[in-house]
């Protein structure tokens, strides 16, 4: 096996950090598209649609996670015909979660307008886009699977060139739909889709090495029950530890709402910081879950430590810059995202919470990394369980005692602790390895 060096680690992770970099702007250009037919209901209604399927999506993330870890192992196991079986048991996975959102489109929207009520107009035009963007169920799903399978074999340039190539269609079907055939609404959705399964298209290319022998139509391979049942269980132990951390990041701007809508849009504009921290810092934990992974498959104690501080040390040198960036161009940043100076001067006030969140909470990233490329998903399970209690305990002794600093301050406690938990547990992840 190749020698675990800081090329290496960059090699892996700066794709990715790339590849995050362009995530954001699809999100702007379609927003902006929208905003030229000159009326409030089409952007919101764009917007109320995305955060739908996003949220629905987002619950099978851990196809993503789960793949990565385990295809590194086969990998580094020497297992090739494991790695094509992996990315196929996904891929079902991934379309049968697709075809089932088209079946039950109807009462997941109308469950989705309960949740989150829109105008009459709004919700017409969502119900519209949505219509068409539940087509690329099956396509957005698998394709989270496929970007695991690139990750765990260092292919993260084919990771990039996926994520660039589906945007730039989007942007270009965006302006051409909308701009040039006036279709509004519809137009945005319908770029959306054709994007996503081209996506997926290329990013099946990428992984042709998958499909170059039987290994991926070997059905009693695919469907052996233990291997079965430890996909599942893995996948599952990720889809809990991610439930219980989307909910800690949802109680942070509930009980924000209760200082106020200036504190609630401030709070906004600083969680902008800590998305642009895990856009960062995922290419370094990405970049530990295809190291480890590969390392556990090979029985190598010494490669899991190697590879786990090599690519922390990148990891925390990003979030010194980010750090730095956020504290001392802070004020500019948010001058940028918020023009009301009531938001801007209360932003100013809790940013120094901001700036510390990459330091804080850079081990978490590293160690969730680490943990997921050696498939120990139960530890990070139950540490997350206890990480989450005490977050729990912390919102209510703080908020009351410090306001909106104790608000921010419980969540630099949720973030330590997570990396706390999981680095108490981390030899016996490499003793398991032995």
């Amino acid at each position: 096996m190749a020698d675990i060096t800081h090329r290496r680690v960059l090699k892996i992770a700066l794709p990715i950090v790339v590849s995050n970099a362009t995530v954001p702007i699809l999100g702007a250009v379609d927003t902006g598209v929208v905003g030229q037919m000159g009326l409030a209901a089409p952007i919101g209604a764009v917007g109320v649609a995305a955060v739908v399927l996003s949220s629905v999506y987002w619950i099978f993330g851990f196809l993503r996670m789960g793949t990565s870890g385990m295809v590194a192992q086969a990998h580094g196991a020497g297992d090739v015909p494991e790695t094509g079986a992996i990315l196929m048991r996904a891929l079902l996975t991934g379309w049968g979660a697709g075809l089932m959102f088209i079946v039950l489109q109807l009462p997941l929207f109308w469950l989705a307008f309960k949740v989150a009520p829109a105008s009459a107009e709004v919700e017409a035009l969502a119900r519209q886009y949505l219509a068409i963007r539940i087509w690329g169920a099956p396509a957005t799903i698998s394709i989270y699977a496929v970007t695991g399978w690139l990750i765990a074999l260092e292919r993260t340039r084919g990771v990039l060139a996926m994520q660039v190539a589906m945007n730039a269609l989007n942007v270009g079907l965006d302006l051409w739909f909308v701009l040039g055939l006036g279709w509004g609404v519809e137009g945005v959705a319908a770029a959306s889709l054709i994007a996503e399964w081209t996506g997926l298209a290329l990013g099946l290319w990428f992984c042709r090495g998958a499909f170059g022998g039987d290994q991926w139509r070997d059905w009693a391979r695919v469907f052996d029950r233990a291997r079965l049942k430890r996909m599942i269980s893995v996948n599952t132990d990720i889809m809990l530890r991610s439930l219980l951390l989307q909910g800690s990041f949802t109680a942070f701007v509930f009980l924000g709402a209760g200082f106020g809508d200036v504190t609630l849009a401030a709070n906004q504009v600083l969680m902008q910081f800590i998305e642009i921290t895990a856009y960062a810092l995922d290419g370094f934990a990405f970049a530990a879950e295809s190291l480890v992974g590969q390392a556990v498959g090979a029985r190598a104690p010494g490669r899991i430590r190697r590879a786990s501080v090599v690519s922390s040390q990148w990891g925390v040198m990003a979030a010194l810059v980010l750090a730095a960036v956020f504290w001392f161009a802070g004020p500019a940043l948010i001058d940028l995202m918020a023009r009301a100076p009531d938001v801007r001067g209360t932003a100013r006030v809790f940013l120094p919470w901001a700036a510390f969140i990459p330091i804080v909470s850079v081990a978490s990233y590293m160690f969730d990394g680490i943990f997921i490329g050696a498939t120990r998903t139960a530890a990070m399970r139950n540490a997350m369980a206890v990480s989450v209690a005490v977050y729990a305990v912390a919102l209510a002794v703080l908020i009351p005692a410090m306001g909106n600093h104790g608000l921010w301050a419980a969540l630099l406690v949720l973030n330590g602790l997570r990396a706390l938990t999981l680095w108490r547990r981390y030899p016996a992840l490499e003793r398991a390895a032995a």
